[in-house]
């Protein structure tokens, strides 16, 4: 590894970890409603948000009401983004020469779908298909309310664990509110203002067009493009302002605002561990959570440098040797600006989140690069992952743990001081078994159908299946990341995607706050000498096999899938 890389490395984990703390202990302030610096500030507004929308923020709801205001508040934005996309060219800053792209039925219900759960998969050209008001009002808005909502659902989630004999998780709305106005609205002010700095535009003008040294015309789109930059990286959105996402030089223009950008996307779903233990009583706890994910992010951080500085064996007469004149072997699909470290660094951050940004291109990756890709998605969001969901991804993870640790020694299992009991059990199942009963028959249809197979223009055969696999995890992770080999955007691919993106987010959500929801009517009970710690080393190391082996059982079938894949080409 060269020394750039490893510093690059090193010095990204040690601010993650410096700011977990202080990050995690402000947002335990914003929800349990504590003093806070931003409160003159915030408090007002969030006043007159009540007061206009008829909320009472005192009034609580217990997990099925929580459940059902985020899935209607969820249909909401979908709704009014796809009435925005349609109309799109009877609104402003709509420029007919340069939008070329229409926006379909079916793709714009894709597009609304994808940015309302944050998963934010573009199957279009954003500077030729989007308006700066679609961008503005319509993407931007949705990156903002989606990772508010997402937040709001993991404190609630929080508070189940955290709270005895209650059945109720807060206020949906209340939460809501204080998501946007206490953190992410003073990040993306604080975010921008560093991106336009770095030379991310920042403006509403018309496309220019400027004549090139070979006397050919070519059109800069330019935008408001700071804004929706930063919010898609902190809001774990990841939807770019231009079709190139975090490789165009105007979204990521220097290898300081790729670092910062990619800080954006960590920290607060990091730190949200630290939430988590203050909020439970048990900061351990929340380290042992943390040490877990960057345990995973290190390891896939450190494979795939290796995989893509080690570059192609199969190609001859290649200088492997990293100098200062290259930047290393596998630069296909790279920017060299970024070169191996800065691109590894975003592949990772971005594949183990929900934020599907990219600057580099996930299909030209070696063939052990793009499988740690793959395989951070099929974790499930449980390395960081997105705004609330990598939270309690990973505790529901640690609930598998407990309870097969449980059935070993013959005890009733136990997490933070209470039973997981019959109906914990369901739920946990029912979170447990949504993402392979919904990516692989989806990607076995794809694979054995016509209109399936169609989507793969230009590579077959095992890589082929790798880009449909790819393709239908990264929706079901409301990632939004693709082999791009795969054309997706036709109406059988914008309509079987936006169901694995309906379950990723909802069908994930509501067993998760029913289980909170289970959890917070029981009393704890004091620790004997026969209760399994969970913040120890060793169930830290149960824990990572434990999310290996599901991993594992769950997927490693769809291998099988490769020779069916062969034949159908073949008869074709």
């Amino acid at each position: 590894m060269d020394f750039y890389s490893a510093i690059q490395y090193v010095l990204f984990v040690v601010i993650v970890t410096a700011l977990v703390k202080p990050l995690g202990g402000y947002m335990e302030r914003v929800f349990s409603r504590q003093r806070t610096t931003v409160d003159r500030f915030c408090l007002p507004v969030e006043r007159l948000i009540y007061r206009i929308s008829f909320v009472d923020p005192n009034v609580e709801m217990n997990g099925k009401e929580y459940a059902t205001c985020f899935v209607l508040f969820g249909f909401a934005g979908t709704l009014l983004l796809y009435a925005i996309l349609r109309l799109q060219q009877f609104l402003p800053w709509f420029f007919p020469e340069y939008h070329t792209t229409p926006l379909s039925a079916d793709l714009a219900l894709n597009t609304a779908i994808s940015f309302s759960t944050t998963s934010t998969w573009q199957a279009y050209a954003g500077e030729k298909t989007m308006t700066y008001f679609s961008q503005m009002v319509g993407l931007c808005a949705q990156n903002f309310l989606a990772g508010a909502a997402g937040l709001a659902v993991g404190v609630a989630f929080i508070r189940g664990l955290a709270r005895q004999l209650s059945d109720t998780l807060g206020n949906f709305w209340v939460d809501l509110t204080r998501s946007l106005l206490w953190i992410l609205l003073p990040g993306a002010v604080i975010g921008g203002l560093l991106l336009v700095w770095q030379g991310v535009p920042m403006n509403f003008r018309h496309y220019g067009v400027i004549t090139t040294v070979e006397r050919t015309q070519q059109v800069i789109p330019q935008g408001p493009v700071a804004a929706l930059e930063i919010i898609k990286n902190l809001g774990t959105n990841g939807g770019g302002f231009f079709n190139a996402n975090g490789a165009h030089p105007y979204e990521n223009p220097t290898s300081l605002a790729n670092f910062l950008e990619m800080l954006a996307i960590v920290l607060l779903p990091a730190a949200f561990t630290n939430t988590f233990g203050r909020m439970v009583g048990q900061p351990r706890q929340g380290w042992l959570l943390y040490s877990v994910m960057l345990l995973l992010f290190v390891c896939g951080l450190i494979f795939v440098h290796h995989f893509e500085q080690r570059g192609i064996r199969q190609v001859g007469n290649v200088n492997f040797r990293h100098s200062r004149l290259q930047s290393g072997p596998n630069m296909e699909g790279k920017e060299v600006r970024f070169g191996i470290g800065g691109s590894t660094l975003t592949a990772v951050v971005t594949s183990n989140t929900a934020t599907g940004s990219n600057n580099s291109m996930d299909d030209s990756y070696t063939s052990l690069g793009g499988m740690v890709l793959l395989v951070n998605m099929l974790l499930g969001e449980i390395v960081f992952g997105g705004l609330g969901t990598g939270l309690y991804s990973m505790v529901m993870a640690a609930a598998v743990a407990v309870f097969l640790a449980g059935l070993m020694v013959g005890r009733t299992p136990e997490y933070l001081g209470k039973k997981i009991g019959p109906a914990q059990n369901k739920m946990i199942m029912l979170y447990a078994l949504a993402a392979p009963l919904v990516v692989l028959p989806l990607t076995a249809i794809a694979v054995s159908t016509k209109v399936g197979l169609a989507g793969l223009t230009i590579n077959g055969g095992p890589h082929g299946f790798s880009e449909i696999l790819f393709a239908y995890t990264s929706c079901f992770a409301n990632n939004g990341q693709s082999f791009a080999g795969l054309s997706a955007s036709t109406p059988f691919y914008n309509l079987t995607t936006v169901l694995a993106m309906m379950v990723g987010r909802f069908g994930l959500a509501i067993p998760a706050l029913a289980f909170a929801d289970l959890f917070g009517r029981q009393k704890s009970t004091p620790t004997s000498s026969g209760t399994l710690p969970t913040d120890s080393l060793v169930f830290g190391v149960l824990l990572t096999t434990c999310l290996i082996v599901m991993v594992a059982l769950s997927y490693l079938p769809a291998l099988a899938l490769g020779p069916v894949l062969e034949r159908l080409l073949i008869a074709r």
